[in-house]
């Protein structure tokens, strides 16, 4: 998360938060 916070606030962090949250999904379902 810290590549998202050099990119300030606002939709730069809302696009690392979804990004973030698709490759928890796509872990659980790999593994």
């Amino acid at each position: 998360m810290s590549n998202c916070n050099s990119q300030g606030c606002g939709s730069g962090f809302v696009v690392c938060l979804v990004l973030f949250i698709l490759l928890v999904i796509i872990g659980c379902i790999c593994f």
